[in-house]
C-alpha cells in the first residue's frame, strides 16, 4: 500500500476549530457523505478516539471497518485499517494541518485496498473522489 492519494484545501478557521470537528468521528455523518456510521470503541488519553468502526456506503459497495487512531495535538491524525471488512482489505489515511494568519490548510491522504483486484488509475480515482468530498464536506461545516 505504497502509493497513496492526496488532495488539500484551505478553510477559514484555526486548526484547533478544524480538528474537533474531525475528531468528532460520531458526527461525520451529518456532514461526510458516504459515512453511515462511526462509532469510537475506546479513547486514548487526550479523550479523543484511539479505535472506531466506520459503516460507509460507497456507491457501489457498502462496509464495515475497525481502525486505529494516532493523533499528534492539532496537526495531524492518521488512521489504519485494524479490522477487515468484507470489501476493505487495507486502509490509511491521513489529516495534517498548517495554519496560516486566518485559515488553516488541510492535507488529507488515503490509500485503500479491496478485495476486488483494481487497477491502479481506477483506484486513485475513487481515493480522489473520497478525498475531495470529504474536504469539500469539512469546509462547508466548518466554515458555517
Amino acid at each position: 500500500m505504497a502509493d497513496r492519494t492526496s488532495s488539500s484545501t484551505t478553510i477559514k478557521a484555526g486548526k484547533a476549530e478544524i480538528m474537533a470537528v474531525i475528531a468528532d468521528l460520531e458526527s461525520y455523518p451529518d456532514w461526510a457523505s458516504g459515512i453511515r456510521e462511526f462509532t469510537v470503541q475506546e479513547t486514548g488519553a487526550d479523550g479523543r478516539a484511539a479505535r472506531a468502526r466506520l459503516t460507509f456506503d460507497g456507491g457501489p459497495f457498502s462496509d464495515t471497518v475497525g481502525l486505529s487512531y494516532h493523533w499528534e495535538g492539532d496537526d495531524s491524525v492518521r488512521w489504519e485499517l485494524v479490522e477487515k471488512g468484507n470489501v476493505v482489505t487495507g486502509l490509511h489515511g491521513t489529516y495534517s494541518l498548517v495554519e496560516g494568519d486566518a485559515e488553516t490548510e488541510v492535507t488529507y491522504e488515503l490509500a485503500v485496498d479491496v478485495r476486488v483486484p483494481t487497477i491502479g488509475m481506477v483506484k486513485r480515482k475513487a481515493e480522489k473522489r473520497i478525498i475531495d468530498s470529504a474536504l469539500k464536506g469539512l469546509k462547508r461545516h466548518v466554515e458555517r
